[in-house]
């Protein structure tokens, strides 16, 4: 027992005179003394100390980006932290659906890669002078760092490190939520925490199995979609870049947004609705779309109204004038500064979906929709660029049956038969009957919603029937006034030239007198 306290009395007396010398050696030796002992005492160390160690900081080059490598080890040790760290911590982060468990800092853990044992700690060195700051956490450096026998430097190197890139972007990607983009002014690029894109959650509950719409179809594009999904080694093989084009085009409210939304909730994709007015010129177009990430649906809507993209539009500006100018002039003078402003081409758009620029990533969907689909350049929707056009036209039976079991709960009814006849007569979108059928009051069953839709259903009949009527009478009116006024001319041309004839009458008989 004595030569136990003994020995722990010479250690401690050991220990103390190190770290009196240490400080010593920190506090008056000269700079380039002790950077040349540290050196060769780092190479005595490196010798005799078998392990290899590989260290991954949270942020690396821009200071303000954090390194995408920290992110998806983080998610790759979440699950086995669970699992075996004695100290967790939680963070609530903010693409996740739940709060994130990662073992604490100085906290260890160990893995296994084709039989090689690994370890893994979490560490952070805190800043060593007190400072005023607006983000405290900012000023802690965060790393993890694995450590592995050197006799298998190579196979962690060229195998185990891919493979926890890999693995801990697809557990990130399953455990995210699902986000909603809209582009920023190129003026609101650049600061602290600033981006080109802001984001809200996408949450919105279409599906394929909500979608009123033909059931061939919808079959059809499900099945598409799928394949494109896992069409990665396939598009490699025959050359081409891993993205994929729908042209949505149909009346106002025949659910494009919806078809939208329902891709998105398929495929499990992020959204970036693109608002074309607010890019100024073809390079900020192209720094937008390369900041998307994979597994996302870019999406221009109503692009038939974004700006001067098609030749046949620009034509018909010069021809028509002002008959299309808005009335309000507030509305006019905004769309003055959004035409003054922007400067994307046409061929600048094209570049990005179709070009070069658009093998900058994979996987990703393409959507542009409108409402007037012959105002597009052909050029623009071409195959190869926009791929698959899908006609979203007006309600028909199918749609209706779909909508009736979701808004109704219903798969038959005594005026099924009706509702059949009157879709195949009557032009109504999926908007109008969806809105028909919806209860407006707890007093609304089945019958009265179904009545008020055969209701609308005959008013928009006989309005259609009406409208007809009076471009026909229009049209004959038109054409009774075209040809009242082709007779009068006529007239007016008869009248002249029998004054014509009576004057060079007049002047032969003159003639003739004399």
């Amino acid at each position: 027992m004595t030569m136990v306290g003994e020995m722990w009395s010479h250690l401690g007396s050991t220990m103390g005179t190190l770290m009196l010398v240490y400080t010593l050696f920190k506090q008056f030796f000269p700079h380039h003394l002790q950077d040349s002992f540290e050196k060769y005492f780092n190479r005595i160390v490196r010798f005799a100390y078998p392990y290899v160690e590989i260290t991954f900081d949270e942020f690396t080059g821009e200071r303000m980006k954090r390194s995408e490598a920290y992110s998806r080890i983080k998610s790759y040790l979440s699950d086995k932290s669970t699992a075996s760290a004695k100290r967790l911590k939680a963070d609530v982060v903010k693409d996740s659906q739940s709060a994130v468990l990662s073992m604490d800092y100085n906290e260890e853990i160990t893995d296994e890669f084709q039989g090689v044992k690994v370890w893994w700690s979490a560490n952070r060195i805190l800043p060593t002078t007190q400072r005023i700051s607006w983000y405290p956490n900012d000023d802690e450096k965060k790393y993890y760092r694995l450590t592995v026998h050197k006799r298998h430097r190579e196979l962690i190197t060229q195998s185990y490190i891919s493979h926890v890139m890999m693995e801990g972007k697809e557990i990130a990607t399953k455990k995210r939520q699902r986000k909603l983009y809209s582009n920023n002014p190129s003026q609101n690029w650049y600061g602290y925490r600033r981006s080109k894109w802001s984001n809200v959650l996408f949450e919105h509950p279409a599906t394929f199995d909500t979608l009123a719409m033909d059931a061939k179809l919808k079959e059809e594009i499900k099945n598409d979609l799928i394949k494109f999904s896992k069409g990665k080694d396939y598009y490699a093989r025959i050359g081409k870049a891993w993205k994929r084009g729908y042209l949505l085009y149909g009346p106002p409210g025949t659910g494009k947004s919806s078809m939208i939304a329902a891709m998105a909730n398929l495929l499990d994709y992020d959204v970036y609705d693109l608002e074309l007015t607010a890019v100024k010129e073809n390079t900020e177009l192209r720094r937008l779309l390369l900041d998307t990430s994979s597994k996302s649906i870019i999406v221009i809507e109503d692009i038939d109204c974004s700006i001067d993209l098609t030749g046949q539009r620009e034509k018909k500006t010069e021809k028509d004038g002002n008959e299309d100018e808005p009335s309000d002039p507030v509305t006019k003078r905004v769309k003055e500064e959004e035409k003054k402003e922007s400067k994307v081409t046409l061929s600048g758009l094209l570049n990005c979906i179709d070009g070069l620029w658009s093998s900058c990533g994979g996987e990703r969907i393409i959507v542009f929709t409108t409402n007037y689909v012959e105002k597009l350049d052909p050029a623009l929707i071409r195959r190869g660029r926009m791929d698959k056009h899908i006609e979203l036209s007006y309600c028909c039976f199918d749609a209706f049956k779909v909508f009736a079991k979701n808004y109704l709960e219903i798969d038959s009814h005594s005026l099924f038969g009706e509702i059949e006849s009157l879709l195949g007569e009557t032009n109504m979108t999926p908007a109008d009957v969806a809105e028909n059928l919806m209860p407006k009051s707890d007093y609304d069953d089945v019958e009265t919603c179904l009545k008020r839709l055969v209701k609308a259903l005959k008013d928009a009949k006989e309005e259609a029937k009406k409208k007809v009527e009076d471009e026909a009478r229009l049209k004959a009116e038109k054409e009774e006034e075209k040809q009242k006024q082709k007779s009068v001319k006529e007239e007016k041309e008869q009248s002249g030239k029998d004054d014509k004839e009576v004057k060079e009458n007049g002047v032969a008989l003159w003639r003739l007198q004399k």
